[in-house]
């Protein structure tokens, strides 16, 4: 089924308007790559590998398999630079039911939750720098409307106060790593123990792939910047580029910081440390390097979700301009060219979830309905380039370099990370699969609604 047999009554009148750069568009890579885990979460790794080779070791490897993803999504920003992204993907490549499903799991799970964790996070650190006599549950509904109003001013408004914020993230994350090899004290010999923890075995594997897992969620959220193809300028040349530079750019700043982790704390040291950046400001400035690194959090925190609040929704508007969700979403702001209804509907669901706590529950089965799509994405490409033969068509501006072993090994990965999920959280899992489920007779109903509109 073409996905322009769907009968839609939807405004088409003001198109988005490709207001975004090269840079702009690496900024938007980067930003929805690096929240606050990096900050915070890298003592899971030391818990299950315990030599710095092995740690570090993890952190390439995640590295790896973000370069092959950034390599896939890049070919397919090459081939189809449209709004929504990994939605229009789908839909192309299978049917407008896969695509559907996508975004309906992307408003009430994956997007939505994972902005209000990130949002409470924020106001958590924002209340330990400044005595707000709010509760962080509003601190973070705030924000979050906040910046939906920017968002809603224009895709230059909003890529400009994401460009800033990234900016301001990459200067925290720099300083943290000189203050940590300039002015902390350090265990001795830190990188001069063995190279394996234990005999090359199948436990080894096993934690190995259990350090890995943290790591790649780290790694995850590069994909967002395709959302917002349709307005970025020259997209099948510069998007590939942003992801690329994006994801290279990461990669360098997250082996920096957990270097440091590393010199400072010791890989026991940093197991034992669930909040490591605040460990190592602290032993190099005392006090007021936990007061430092507190604002770098702020910081961001706040521009993960700037690059939220800026991307997702075109996803949102995509579904309306299809006839897959309510047509008042696919309208433009004529005077902006912003889906101005899409940036609104997700900052009142992620504001919603945020103030209910309902977000602690919602993300332990966000993991898997994530990567479940991350490989479904990917085979995307195998369906295009048999079209492409097919049809004797010319190939698109960028190939992803190793295809098909890299896509191959990338979607090896990413299910791989499903099914270690269901194993360890059956419980949420299934939640997860629920919601992704009820979704097939929401689709079906919005195609009879469209039909009925005719």
């Amino acid at each position: 089924m073409n996905p322009s047999d769907i009968a839609t009554d939807t405004p088409r009148q003001t198109q988005l308007a490709a207001r975004i750069g090269l840079f702009g568009a690496t900024m938007i890579v980067m930003g929805g790559i690096i929240g606050s885990g990096i900050f915070i979460n890298s003592y899971v790794v030391a818990r299950q590998v315990h030599t710095p080779v092995l740690i570090l070791g993890a952190w390439v490897t995640g590295g790896v398999v973000a370069i092959f993803g950034a390599f896939i999504y890049a070919e397919l920003a090459a081939r189809l630079p449209k709004a929504g992204g990994q939605y229009a993907y789908l839909r192309e490549a299978y049917h407008p039911a896969v695509a559907f499903l996508y975004g309906w799991v992307l408003l009430l799970v994956i997007q939505t939750g994972g902005m209000a964790a990130v949002a409470v996070t924020f106001a958590k650190y924002l209340r330990i720098m400044v005595d707000v006599p709010v509760s962080e549950g509003w601190i973070a509904g705030m924000t979050l409307g906040g910046l939906a109003a920017i968002n809603c001013l224009g895709v230059r408004a909003g890529s400009a106060v994401q460009s800033a914020l990234m900016v301001l993230k990459i200067l925290a994350i720099a300083a943290l790593v000189l203050i940590g090899i300039v002015a902390a004290r350090t265990p001795t010999d830190v990188f001069s123990g063995p190279v394996l923890d234990r005999p090359l075995s199948v436990d080894l594997l096993t934690a190995f792939g259990a350090a890995l897992t943290p790591v790649l969620f780290a790694y995850g959220g590069w994909q967002t910047a395709n959302f917002v193809a349709a307005e970025v300028r020259e997209p099948s040349r510069n998007l590939p580029r942003a992801l690329i530079l994006g994801v290279i750019g990461v990669i360098l700043l997250y082996l920096a910081v957990n270097f440091v982790y590393l010199r400072v704390l010791g890989p026991a040291g940093l197991a034992a440390n669930t909040t490591p950046a605040t460990a190592v400001m602290e032993r190099a400035l005392g006090a007021a390097g936990g007061k430092l690194i507190a604002l770098g959090i702020v910081v961001s925190t706040l521009g993960f979700l700037s690059q939220c609040v800026l991307t997702a929704p075109r996803v949102y508007y995509a579904m309306a301009q299809d006839g897959l969700f309510f047509r008042s979403v696919a309208w433009v702001d004529p005077k902006h060219r912003v889906p101005a209804v899409a940036i609104l509907l997700q900052a009142a669901a992620a504001m919603v979830i945020s103030l209910t706590r309902g977000y602690e529950q919602i993300l332990n089965y966000v993991v898997s309905m994530d990567f479940i799509f991350f490989g479904l994405t990917a085979t995307c490409v195998f369906v295009f380039r048999r079209r492409e033969a097919m049809e004797k068509g010319a190939p698109p501006a960028y190939c992803a370099p190793g295809h098909p072993y890299t896509t191959i090994v990338f979607i090896a990965i990413s299910w791989f990370v499903v099914a270690n999920t269901i194993y360890k959280y059956p419980g949420n899992t299934l939640i997860g699969m629920s919601i992704l489920l009820a979704g097939i007779p929401v689709y079906y109903a919005w195609r009879w609604r469209s039909a009925v509109r005719q």
